[in-house]
């Protein structure tokens, strides 16, 4: 559809033009496998819906949420050969599906996780804390949470060169650090 299709059709909301996902419900045994026949079919299928299927074991998502103990959690996964919750996964790929991204924010006192639009800049970003930071955007300062887990703090990301000012234009993109 064209942009001026897509407008016109907007307010009625129909399922048929939503992005979509197959999700796939495995047995435990196949799990390390990762597919099977049916599970391929259900692939080739949203491949040719320009989509994804993605794959899970409800019975295992079932006996994990049961496990309150981080550690134990970490060890049945890894027992299983995986390094995160299929759950996990879907939710961060339909999050990514409906156009969603996540900034942070942090200081002494707090870390905070903000949601914004796929695209939006800097100054958007900034109206999401509060309306006043997105009219008086002056500049973003920026790294990344990528950044923080390699150099372990600001002071040694600033050493590395990594630390760096976006103006108005820059388009913010998911796990970036923002200090406005």
């Amino acid at each position: 559809m064209t942009d001026e299709e897509k407008n016109a059709v907007y307010d009625l909301h129909l399922l048929t033009i939503k992005p979509q996902v197959f999700i796939c419900n495995i047995d435990e045994d196949t799990i390390p496998a990762g597919t099977n026949k049916y599970v391929e079919t259900v692939q080739k299928i949203a491949k040719e819906q320009k989509s994804e299927a993605i794959v899970i074991c409800g019975k295992f998502e079932a006996d994990l949420a049961e496990i309150d103990d981080e550690n134990d959690r970490k060890e049945f996964m890894e027992s299983a050969g995986l390094k995160e919750s299929g759950l996990s996964v879907l939710a961060k790929h339909v999050y990514h599906l409906m156009g969603l991204r996540t900034f942070f924010t942090g200081g002494s006192d707090e870390c905070r996780a903000w949601t914004i639009h796929e695209g939006d800049k800097a100054p958007q970003a900034a109206g999401v804390i509060h309306t006043d930071f997105e009219k008086g955007f002056i500049k973003a300062e920026a790294y990344t949470v990528n950044d923080l887990k390699q150099y372990g703090s600001e002071a040694k990301i600033k050493e590395a060169g990594k630390y760096r000012q976006e103006g108005k234009d820059y388009v913010v993109q998911d796990g970036d650090v923002l200090f406005f």
